[in-house]
């Protein structure tokens, strides 16, 4: 159990809110069709659970490779507030390399056993769906796309945790696609990506000094990437938006619209964090839970955490409302 524990921290399981609330959500809008199983949903939700900590340990596994992640270490006694080091279970001499890359395909080999076994109950469209998931997380800092090191890996997170991660739990589930987890995808997608992308912002000194290309290095001029944060978080809810209008969506998918005020927050604590780095905040009612407060003033990290918590329960509650949208609508159509 000790050694679970060790791996499930190193894999960083604080962040499978990230791909966990997207799954359970297509399985939600999925519980509405005849062919709904819910074998293959739970198994569904189950691989991208462990597949989601594979790619962590393995893009940790191939950052150690390609560049001594102690260099992070000394931009932070250099005065430079770069997030907790990566890799410190390494550097520390608790395990080694070699176990990291046995605990990555552990955790990897598992997810693709869950996608056999939907196999038997969906065919070979969830296959090639698991081979283009598998091969876009292996090259998010694998050779030879190695998509995190070009800048472009808060794009594939954005379009393996949204359309591609949606649509394959939702297949898993039912067996067929739909327009409807489409429309709802892509704002889930922007809003996963914006998780690593509002960290990005906030590394992007040390990141640029490390040699680390994000899109925020990428971007380069901090104006640009205030514009780009705008255009994420308006496009999110605007796609929601269209698939009302469209009629894709049925009306009651507007009440997203009541975690604008975490999206209007967000963008302003970025704004903010972009023009004056030192000045302190403090969490606010409509910006979700933020448990462990005071540890995070005590350790020095708060300014970090306030925006990437933020950040975070912004895609949680705006997937939670789609969630009890669609539970509340089959419970309306069966009465």
């Amino acid at each position: 159990m000790k050694l679970i524990r060790f791996w499930l921290n190193n894999a960083r399981y604080i962040a499978l809110p990230q791909s966990v609330m997207p799954a359970i959500l297509a399985v939600c809008m999925a519980v509405n069709s005849s062919d709904f199983s819910v074998l293959p949903a739970l198994l569904a939700v189950v691989g991208v659970i462990f597949g989601h900590l594979g790619i962590n340990l393995l893009d940790d596994y191939f950052d150690y490779n390609v560049k001594d992640s102690s260099f992070r270490d000394q931009l932070t006694h250099q005065g430079f507030r770069a997030r907790i080091a990566k890799c410190d279970y390494l550097k520390s001499g608790e395990t080694t390399v070699r176990n990291l890359f046995i605990a990555s395909t552990i955790f990897c080999i598992i997810a693709l056993g869950c996608g056999f076994f939907i196999f038997l109950f969906r065919g070979m469209t969830i296959i090639y769906l698991a081979f283009v998931t598998a091969l876009l997380g292996y090259s998010y800092s694998g050779g030879p796309l190695k998509f995190s090191y070009r800048g472009m890996g808060e794009l594939l997170i954005g379009i393996m945790f949204g359309p591609l991660l949606m649509t394959g739990v939702y297949y898993a589930s039912c067996g067929t696609f739909s327009w409807p987890v489409l429309f709802v995808s892509v704002p889930v997608g922007l809003l996963v990506a914006n998780i690593v992308y509002t960290h990005a912002i906030m590394d992007y000194e040390p990141d640029v000094l490390v040699g680390k290309m994000t899109f925020a290095v990428l971007l380069g001029k901090k104006k640009y990437m205030l514009y780009t944060t705008f255009m994420i978080l308006f496009l999110s809810f605007g796609s929601i938006a269209v698939g009302v209008i469209s009629g894709y969506l049925s009306l009651y998918y507007l009440l997203v619209f009541l975690t604008f005020p975490m999206a209007v927050s967000l963008f302003y604590l970025v704004k903010e964090y972009i023009r004056d780095p030192q000045r302190a905040f403090s969490p606010r009612f409509w910006m979700g839970p933020m448990s462990d407060w005071e540890l995070y003033k005590t350790v020095g990290v708060e300014w970090f955490m306030i925006r990437w918590l933020l950040a975070r329960n912004l895609l949680s509650f705006f997937c939670l409302i789609i969630m009890i949208v669609n539970l509340v609508t089959i419970i309306m159509n069966n009465e």
